[in-house]
């Protein structure tokens, strides 16, 4: 019976998706989106920790820009399920080489890389993706999270794959005290590896692999911009304590995801277009609420080199001293 109101409400839910959209571009409007940093423009972004500098950038002082369901690109059948499930068009390698520097990488029991019941590639493909990029520059790091897909079986052996595949020398080792070094002092470790198994042991203190509890999030599943935007400056201003202190990394998603039950929600591309132009305005905000000491890891689907510019830049000023971090 939901679903067959939630159906039958098609435009008044795309009304208040709508409604909620020029809201936010109200907001941007009148407050603007500047933010400490926001000006600069890495000179390139496929090398940008170096261009800030391997010696002096700490690890909690990096706003690390993200992609969610990262292998997605050309998951799917076109014009068929690949509107409901893809949520990047670029490779992951293409990805890092823009500045993505966090990956989140769902697979199932096969290590497939999926989007909940849709498979795509070898996970493979993603490890040489990240080796390739990490063969062609020197200083960037990378976060990579590897999760089992919800309703999903653990792929058997994986976290011993994941470490034979990587390499010891490129997997930066489970360690509280990452969090204040310089990436400077992580090399030639370039890979903090997230494993999240669903049946499977988790990895223990001091392995090559990090376990779930160190990369965390609030996941806001909402398919209207104003909820979602409000709902991560909320969840973000709770997370104590701030970056240079914590020892754990938290991500925000700049994301509007289709709601299964409604009909107007459905396609990945149309849905998270609503929010995803309010990046910069997000990251305004924060340090208008000041909140800029607790922004870490900040994703969104569909990455550009806008959204890259503007986790740089606030970086950089980090680093300036402009956030006391």
């Amino acid at each position: 019976m939901g679903s067959a109101v939630s159906f039958l409400d098609v435009p008044g839910r795309l009304h208040e998706a709508a409604t909620q959209e020029q809201a936010l571009a109200a907001l941007l409007s009148s407050s603007g989106d500047s933010f400490p940093g926001s000006g600069y423009r890495p000179a390139n972004r496929k090398a940008w920790m170096e261009g800030l500098g391997p010696n002096t950038l700490r690890v909690h002082q990096v706003v690390w820009p993200g992609t969610h369901d990262s292998a997605t690109n050309g998951i799917g059948v076109p014009l068929v399920t690949r509107p409901f499930a893809e949520c990047q068009t670029l490779s992951v390698h293409e990805q890092l080489a823009m500045g993505c520097r966090v990956l989140d990488v769902r697979v199932q029991e096969d290590r497939r890389v999926c989007h909940g019941v849709l498979s795509g590639y070898s996970v493979d493909v993603v490890l040489d993706d990240v080796k390739r990029f990490l063969g062609e520059t020197s200083s960037e790091v990378v976060i990579l999270e590897v999760r089992t897909e919800f309703g999903q079986q653990d792929p058997p052996g994986f976290a011993q794959y994941l470490v034979e595949r990587l390499g010891g020398d490129l997997l930066i080792r489970q360690d509280d005290g990452v969090f204040n070094k310089t990436v400077a002092e992580l090399l030639p470790g370039r890979v903090i590896c997230v494993w999240k198994p669903r049946q499977s042991a988790a990895p223990n203190p001091g392995d090559l692999l990090w376990s779930a509890g160190y990369l965390r999030d609030d996941w806001i599943n909402t398919d209207m911009p104003m909820t979602k935007f409000n709902g991560n400056l909320g969840n973000l201003s709770q997370q104590n304590p701030p970056v240079s202190q914590r020892r754990f990394f938290y991500r925000v998603e700049n994301t509007c995801t289709p709601v299964g039950d409604n009909a107007a929600s459905l396609a990945v591309e149309p849905v998270t277009r609503r929010i995803h132009r309010f990046a910069r305005l997000f990251i305004s905000r924060v340090v208008a609420q000041g909140h800029g000491d607790k922004l870490q890891i900040f994703s969104t689907d569909f990455i550009d080199e806008d959204f890259v510019d503007a986790c740089v830049g606030f970086t950089r000023a980090r680093m300036d001293g402009a956030q006391g971090t």
